[in-house]
């Protein structure tokens, strides 16, 4: 045996001896770790979970200080000019606000019309407002709720399969917008079976004018032909048409979003799965060497995937080479310290 058996073979003995000693302390450790590691790990998801529904609760908070305090100073306005607005009347303080919810979401009925100078140029303010501040605020609140379902929702679509909160969790982050698209259409068709029911029931409609005025308020449309003409029926319009409104415009958002999440996976699906050319292979080589990089690679793949594009990548190799004071195609301590 010459010497380079002999060393290979000593070698050999001495991994064949570490695999050993590493897998005795595997053994040793093994029931120690694991129920470490689940001690450690409930309380962390928990942590997780706690830490989202209380980011959630604040934010809920604020979204609904700040609704209430718009609707607030519309309604105070409007109802110091009740006297200037003309049409179907009810109550003081509920056309006020009713008034200032269907001029927010711009589906204007027309059975309360400014009629004086002031009226129109505070509608023309608010109404203005509304639509910036006011969709803001709703889609916020929109999204805390749905958000709020979307677990629901996945234990519901798991019910006969047993999974802990971690894979609950988890769930609902990689289909977030799936399980949002899903809660919006629900909350959507809720919406329009129990407007549809209460124009029916409460303001005597028929059941294809109720339809009718369910799907011209929501779409914001608002011929005007069919409204709520009672206090009840204000009063439920006011949290009604702003929950149809903009779970309306959610749904069709999340649906674009959905249609452009696919688009952007089967894209990445062609890129990562199609065969290379010797064009590919002299367009990743970014530095001329002929010879593509990991690093070179994964920069064309993400290019491909327009994820990024050559704007992006010049300027941070530019900086690079600024960097790399000794041109050894690599940073090292003597270059940080040099520069």
């Amino acid at each position: 045996m010459d010497s380079g058996d002999v060393e290979q073979s000593l070698l050999l003995k001495l991994f064949d001896s570490d695999k050993r000693n590493s897998l005795l302390r595997r053994k040793s450790n093994r029931h120690g770790s694991f129920s470490h590691s689940v001690e450690n790990n409930k309380p962390q998801n928990y942590d997780v979970a706690h830490q989202r529904v209380a980011v959630s609760q604040i934010s809920f908070r604020k979204v609904f200080v700040l609704l209430a305090t718009y609707l607030g100073g519309g309604t105070f306005c409007f109802f110091l000019v009740r006297d200037q607005i003309t049409g179907k009347k009810t109550n003081g303080v509920v056309d006020s606000i009713y008034f200032c919810v269907v001029t927010m979401t711009t589906v204007g009925y027309g059975d309360l019309v400014p009629n004086s100078m002031v009226a129109k140029l505070l509608a023309c303010v608010y109404v203005f407002t509304g639509m910036t501040l006011g969709g803001m605020i709703l889609s916020k609140a929109a999204d805390y709720i749905v958000e709020k379902q979307e677990i629901l929702l996945v234990k519901a679509m798991r019910m006969r399969k047993k999974i802990s909160s971690s894979e609950i969790l988890q769930e609902s982050e990689e289909n977030k917008l799936k399980y949002k698209f899903i809660m919006t259409g629900i909350l959507l068709w809720a919406l329009i079976v129990v407007g549809t029911l209460f124009l029916t029931v409460v303001e005597n409609l028929e059941f294809t004018d109720a339809f009718y005025c369910v799907c011209s308020t929501i779409t914001t449309l608002g011929y005007g032909d069919q409204s709520f003409s009672t206090t009840a029926g204000r009063v439920f319009a006011v949290i009604w048409i702003m929950s149809g409104t903009i779970c309306l415009a959610q749904f069709f958002l999340y649906l674009a979003e959905l249609h452009t999440e696919r688009r952007q996976d089967s894209l990445i699906n062609w890129v990562l799965n199609r065969s290379l050319t010797y064009s590919d292979l002299e367009e990743a080589d970014l530095d001329h060497d002929k010879v593509v990089s990991a690093a070179e690679f994964v920069i064309y793949k993400l290019k491909e995937m327009g994820k990024i594009n050559q704007e992006d990548v010049s300027p941070i190799l530019d900086t690079f080479k600024k960097l790399d004071i000794d041109q050894s195609g690599c940073l090292t301590e003597a270059d940080i310290v040099i520069s």
